[in-house]
């Protein structure tokens, strides 16, 4: 036994990472028989003062050579000069010269069957190969220090940048002489030396982030997860508002059950109107039929959001240290402005975890030669970034965003460290917070049943008033807390993470549906996993500036999510939703058929102004009393319909809840149009399955808006109208008009006196809440848009930069949503109706 000195190259690092004393036998014979792979995976100096040999069964594990270092005060080894290292035992050139054999480790299946590269781990593991057990208690893979007698500082060497070769689904390295390269490569060290033993100075600081440690084992239990506040959401609601939130499922079974009873008694009095009349009263029919439609959808959510009595805790968590999980994070776009995906990777890369725990891949779908360029530059100054991009054959299917997905998944599979324990996804214009990742993770590990936690999805290019309600605040802070108070929360596709064992339990990520983010989580929960969501501000993105984008995406997501219902059969039965609970099938059933009912909604908003100017009678009665009855109830039902309005809307804003109605309306000709060309016509009729592209993709022909460039109001309405089909709204909106005029006329020429006209009118286009005023006020939101379209400023102006890093965060006064005064209209045409319903009311007591 004779001491030995250890010097360590790594693959990603080059420095004199340790120097430690300890016992070994000296190794001095070379064996490139053994017929292991000529290029060394690690390197390992030792430094011994005598000679001794391997046996055979060493030999077939590790290999190793005799190296000189003629100067006796440089602590690494150079490349010798006149020496046969093959057969040389000692170093005769010069008496002050060392002795040292470089060990070439080669990955032994022992090594391998252990899952790490961290290249601590392995020294150990290759001593305990050796029988030399006794020296693994001088390594230590948790500390990478210099000891403060060492003075020699390697070079780093450069990290190459993988990426797919057009030809090929290799991977390609800008290193010529590197086969077969893994992405912590180091090209042949010796010829990084320069001439003689001259050694380059780096900066430790920096190479040692680049150690790659993905294989290295980090005990669950020692994470540390820390509890920040006992309710997620404690930015958004105040304390105050909380505890009127809490009452928020009691207001809406308040307001369902007057709805229900006011619908119910309009059919009873509808029924006795025709017994005593004799006669069909098919208008009142029709008015019923499409006051349900119109009601349907928001019904629904509310009777869901009823069953979240129990209420919703979920804490603020942050896991904290160094000892975290591996993360792969994926940057998924497509055909993106190069600077917005650059944006988001800057920002992914340093969120505030591990680097050496954590890869940032940016896997672009469009190939677009100049992102790749930007990429691999941007990786020399983070290690931890790769470029990826699939090789997508004509007439295979692509599928789309799901197949972009699997072809990082398989990708990571193949970089050196392996695949990460969980995979973390941001669309290519999410700007992650630095504590992104702590703080979703956190959720994951603290069960380890939890499959996915999604965080919301937010946005800082919302024009003000937001005139297309292009805001999700509605889903992501009122019907995404309720699906999670319910154990169900969907994935909200972008800044998620989830677990990897989960992904593949479930077949890896689903395709068929426009809606992957979806479908995984439905799959996930019909697999018997959980899902959070986790309701923190922890990524913003941006909206589509331009109408034609804003369509194209919310019709993709309808048609995605009834792709997802019809593969899962409403989740009502089947193997793959065996393992739902009774809420999670009750609310995918809620939302699948708030897709469908776009259809009927369209029925709905057609058949006001056709009972309208049919002349027909909207409001059927037998006797005055039931009429007042009607009206009292319809009173009730509206007052607290806007009640419950107000307090389920506390998270993301009342003013929001009536605009979000309004844009369903509006909307709903688009929804309708793409179900029906998707789902039902034949081709031969002009069906057509709806083609995938990201709403980033989709360039603007207008510019409109943005004031310097935007296109003049002729263009705007040539496309918006005809283009956009937005034609359509201006004819409905010109029809129910016509059809409340001819109403009215009817009325004064039918009525002989006051008492008569008043009770036409209020049995005919008057009958509160006035439908048809809320149907042209919603439709007049695309032609308003077309007209006055907003005016933003550059993105780099919402933005705040560093400009040393680069790296660009949202200002925080665009985090947040603004309104100006012209917002007060939807509030006085909302305040008009109930007064109007509330005059009604009260008269009825006198009429």
């Amino acid at each position: 036994m004779s001491a030995v000195r250890l010097q360590f190259f790594s693959r990603v690092v080059g420095n004199a990472l340790s120097s430690s004393t300890h016992t070994s036998h000296e190794h001095n014979s070379y064996h490139p028989e053994s017929g292991l792979d000529q290029k060394p995976e690690l390197m390992f100096y030792f430094e011994f003062s005598s000679e001794s040999v391997l046996t055979d069964a060493d030999t077939n594990r590790c290999r190793y050579e005799n190296v000189c270092v003629a100067d006796p005060h440089v602590n690494a080894p150079a490349e010798p000069k006149g020496v046969d290292k093959r057969n040389s035992s000692k170093c005769e050139t010069n008496p002050d010269s060392r002795h040292w054999v470089r060990l070439l480790f080669c990955r032994s299946a022992q090594v391998e069957a252990q899952a790490n590269t961290d290249p601590w781990v392995e020294a150990q593991l290759c001593l305990s190969i050796l029988g030399h057990e006794d020296d693994r208690s001088t390594f230590t893979s948790a500390e990478h220090q210099v000891r403060a007698d060492s003075t020699t500082q390697l070079p780093r060497y450069p990290l190459p940048t993988f990426r797919r070769s057009p030809s090929s689904t290799s991977l390609t390295s800008e290193y010529d002489d590197y086969d077969d390269s893994t992405a912590c490569p180091t090209p042949n060290p010796e010829s990084l030396l320069g001439d003689g033993n001259q050694l380059y100075n780096i900066n430790l600081a920096a190479a040692s982030k680049s150690v790659c440690s993905f294989k290295t084992y980090v005990n669950p239990d020692t994470y540390i997860i820390e509890t920040l506040h006992e309710h997620d959401d404690a930015d958004l609601l105040v304390p105050w508002k909380r505890k009127i939130y809490r009452l928020s499922p009691l207001f809406t079974f308040l307001a369902v059950a007057a709805y229900f009873l006011y619908y119910g008694y309009r059919i009873h009095c509808t029924v006795y109107a025709q017994r005593a009349y004799h006669k069909t009263y098919i208008m009142a029919w029709l008015f019923i039929a499409a006051e349900g439609c119109v009601a349907c959808p928001a019904l629904l959510h509310q009777m869901y959001q009823m069953l979240s009595i129990r209420g919703r805790r979920r804490p603020k968590l942050r896991l904290v240290g160094k000892n975290v999980p591996t993360v792969d994070v994926f940057i998924t776009c497509c055909k993106e402005d190069v600077d917005i995906v650059l944006d988001t990777t800057r920002a992914a890369c340093a969120v505030d975890y591990p680097q050496d725990r954590f890869r940032v891949v940016v896997l672009d779908d469009g190939k677009d030669a100049e992102l790749e360029k930007a990429i691999e530059d941007l990786s020399q100054e983070y290690p931890n970034l790769y470029y990826h991009a699939r090789i997508k054959i004509k007439g295979v299917p692509h599928h789309f965003k799901a197949g972009n997905l699997t072809g990082g998944t398989d990708f990571v599979t193949r970089v050196d460290g392996g695949e990460g324990e969980f995979i973390a996804a941001l669309d290519a214009d999410m700007i992650p917070e630095p504590d992104w990742l702590r703080a979703i993770i956190a959720h994951m590990v603290n069960d380890s049943e939890m499959a996915l936690v999604c965080p919301p999805q937010l946005f800082y290019n919302i024009p003000e008033n937001d005139p297309l309600v292009q805001s999700l605040d509605t889903f992501v802070h009122v019907m995404e807390p309720t699906k999670d108070a319910n154990g169900v929360a969907w994935c909200t596709g972008s800044g998620y993470a989830i677990r990897r064992q989960a992904l593949e339990s479930i077949g890896g990520w689903p395709v068929g549906s426009l809606a992957e983010d979806t479908f995984t989580s439905s799959l996930l929960l019909g697999s018997g996993w959980k899902t959070a969501f986790c309701h923190e501000a922890l990524q913003y993105g941006t909206v589509p500036d331009t109408l034609t984008g804003h369509l194209k995406q919310r019709t993709r997501w309808t048609l995605g999510t009834l792709q997802t219902a019809l593969k899962l059969k409403f989740c009502l039965y089947g193997d793959l939703v065996k393992g739902m609970s009774f809420f999670a099938r009750l609310s995918a059933f809620v939302f699948a058929i708030d897709a469908f009912f776009k259809i009927f909604l369209l029925i709905a908003l057609l058949t006001i102004p056709i009972v309208l100017i049919s002349g027909g009678q909207l409001v059927a009665y037998s006797s005055n009393n039931q009429l007042r009855w009607q009206i009292r109830l319809c009173f009730a039902s509206l007052m607290l319909t806007r009640l419950n309005e107000w307090i389920t809307y506390l998270p993301s804003g009342y003013r929001l809840a009536q605009r979000d109605t309004g844009a369903q309306m509006w909307m709903a000709p688009f929804h309708a149009m793409t179900i029906i060309r998707s789902f039902i016509l034949p081709a031969w009729l002009g069906g057509k399955a709806m083609a995938f592209s990201s709403s980033g993709s989709v360039k603007s022909e207008l510019n409109e808006r943005d004031p310097k460039t935007r296109a003049p109001l002729f263009r705007r309405l040539k496309v918006i109208l005809w283009d956009c089909d937005v034609y359509l709204h201006f004819l409905y909106v010109l029809f129910v008009l016509a059809a409340v005029v001819y109403s009215t006329v009817m009325g004064f020429k039918e009525s002989l006196t006051v008492h008569r006209l008043y009770i036409y009118l209020l049995t005919h286009a008057f009958w509160p809440p006035m439908l048809w005023l809320l149907c042209i006020t919603a439709c007049c939101e695309p032609i308003k848009y077309a007209i006055w379209p907003p005016s933003m400023p550059e993105r780099e102006e919402l933005l705040e930069r560093d400009q040393k890093t680069g790296i660009a965060r949202p200002k925080e006064a665009w985090k947040k949503q603004r309104y100006s005064k012209k917002t007060f209209w939807h509030e006085m045409q909302y305040s008009g109706v109930t007064i109007f319903t509330s005059v009604v009311f009260f008269g009825a007591f006198f009429v």
